[in-house]
């Protein structure tokens, strides 16, 4: 069982992943799937996710049509080495493909959630709306 920081207690994030992450499969996904971190500031939430020597083309994030953020990485790397002295050909490959779309909160301004890749991380800044000033007012009953 994964346990999440009591600071993420009343936040959006465990309780949309907390039926995703406390279960068997977890273990297994694990293994392809990368790590994720999701922080909150008072005007914005960042989420950071790992991705070794991947660049910014192999990486789509989106609102798909159910107004979820929708995070694709694909990566594909060959290596080729060639020994004409052993006349013999080696070529290693790999594949991996992230998908996961993400339950936003309702204060995050969608039209200006930005992405960038940096050191091996996409970072996804999520800005929040600004909220209306409440002003206590006293109402005059007639």
């Amino acid at each position: 069982m994964i346990m999440l920081p009591v600071m993420f207690k009343n936040s959006w994030f465990p309780t949309v992943f907390d039926d995703f992450l406390n279960t068997d499969f977890m273990p297994r996904a694990n293994a392809t799937a990368p790590a994720v971190n999701v922080k909150e500031s008072k005007t914005d939430y960042t989420m950071e996710i790992a991705a070794p020597g991947i660049k910014k083309e192999f990486c789509r994030v989106n609102i798909n049509n159910d107004g979820n953020l929708s995070v694709v990485i694909e990566n594909k790397v060959e290596h080729k080495h060639e020994d004409k002295d052993h006349h013999y050909l080696r070529r290693e490959f790999s594949h991996s493909n992230y998908e996961q779309n993400y339950s936003l909160p309702d204060d995050v301004e969608k039209d200006k959630i930005s992405a960038k890749v940096e050191d091996g991380i996409l970072t996804i800044t999520m800005p929040k709306a600004a909220k209306p000033e409440t002003t206590a007012k006293s109402i005059e009953v007639f």
